[in-house]
């Protein structure tokens, strides 16, 4: 039953273009495979890549020299490499980042048929690739999934922890959810994207046009409601589903949160701060804990008192007197400590607010780009 309902899903779910938009050709003088029709430059890598369910598939790698991040694009439905190869290497330029493209399996060249599982092992093939091939690590990285694309790279987002951020372009809720209004998730359902938002730590921009007439606007209000590390979201009036990298504000505002997050501490720095600060709160308690020992080992001494029953009631007196003495010690030190883990909370929270109005700050600062060049090039396609 779970895989008639889950192919029955894949069919809804996944239209490759067909026939493919590009070949394959092997350039004689080079040996570097090369997408057929395009004016392929220097600077693009074209690979084969094999991932853990069999398939081979094929992916696109734009090298930019001056670049900080790495985008691992997973592109929409109905398109493959052929179609997007301009607008990938557009957006390198214009964002100042590396750029990864890959064809799910079963769209385009890449050998299998389409699924959700099989785009899950397509997109951490393409991952491992970043990581082995050209040395991109994982707080360098930001995954771009539009439309069906959101679904793995939610996948992969959740399984990495210094992540340094996710766009979530016309995304969904769940499969399910783009053809029913349903209220609740389903054993069945594919993408389930609703559940796992709030599993991802990094800052998450999401695009969606308000007109978009294949997945209606209120996915991506959900899913940006739904957010740990919300950013300011950009709804474009009048969007479609199809022509969102059209608008002047769509570069704008990812010039904006890509400058925003270059100058937000490294992901992986910030967690070792926060274990060094972890370890020295730590050290601290055990220092105070062999602080407090001698005191116990007095009151212990003067206990043992045998003589006669009056020497034994003195001594049980005294004993009383010293415990509640030491009761007197420890409500002032436990009041300190309820204090200090207040005030630590307070630091926190005042360093979290600290940091989302600088990021603001940064937002508001990033000036305009020229996106002509980029609109001649999406028009093309």
């Amino acid at each position: 039953m779970g895989t008639a309902t889950s192919s029955m899903a894949a069919k809804f779910a996944f239209f490759p273009p067909d026939p493919p938009s590009y070949t394959i050709i092997v350039d004689e003088a080079s040996g570097k495979l090369r997408i057929s029709d395009v004016n392929q430059g220097d600077n693009v890598d074209v690979l084969k890549l094999s991932t853990k369910r069999g398939n081979e598939i094929v992916a696109m790698y734009v090298k930019n020299p001056s670049a900080s991040f790495t985008v691992l694009y997973s592109h929409g439905n109905a398109a493959d490499l052929g179609q997007l190869y301009h607008i990938f290497t557009e957006l390198s330029v214009h964002l100042n980042v590396n750029l990864m493209g890959y064809d799910y399996s079963g769209y385009g060249q890449s050998s299998g048929k389409p699924s959700e599982q099989d785009t899950y092992a397509d997109i951490e093939a393409s991952y491992k690739c970043l990581e082995q091939t050209y040395g991109v690590k994982q707080e360098d990285t930001i995954l771009y999934g539009q439309s069906v694309g959101s679904g793995p790279a939610l996948e992969l987002a959740i399984r990495l922890p210094y992540l340094r951020a996710v766009i979530l372009h016309c995304p969904i809720l769940s499969g399910l959810r783009v053809m029913y209004p349903v209220k609740r998730t389903f054993w069945f359902d594919i993408y389930k994207n609703i559940d796992k938002i709030p599993l991802v730590d990094c800052p998450v921009l999401v695009i969606h046009g308000t007109e978009d007439e294949v997945v209606d606007f209120s996915h991506g209000k959900q899913l940006w409601e739904q957010c740990k590390e919300k950013y300011e979201p950009l709804w474009l009036k009048g969007g479609n589903h199809c022509n969102l990298e059209l608008y002047p504000e769509y570069l704008r505002h990812l010039k904006k949160f890509i400058s925003a997050i270059e100058k937000l501490p490294c992901p992986h720095n910030a967690s070792e701060q926060l274990q060094d600060q972890s370890d020295q709160l730590s050290k601290n308690a055990d220092q105070n804990k062999e602080k407090s020992r001698p005191s116990t080992d007095h009151r212990v001494k003067g206990r043992p008192s045998f003589g006669n029953r009056n020497n034994s009631r003195l001594s049980t007196s005294n004993r009383e007197k010293a415990r509640a003495s030491t009761d007197k010690r420890e409500k002032p030190r436990k009041s300190l400590d309820r204090n200090m883990k207040a005030r630590n909370s307070t630091d926190h929270s005042e360093r979290a607010r600290k940091s989302f109005d600088r990021l603001g700050d940064m937002v508001r600062s990033v000036g305009l780009c020229n996106v002509d060049c980029l609109k001649q090039t999406a028009a093309e396609v």
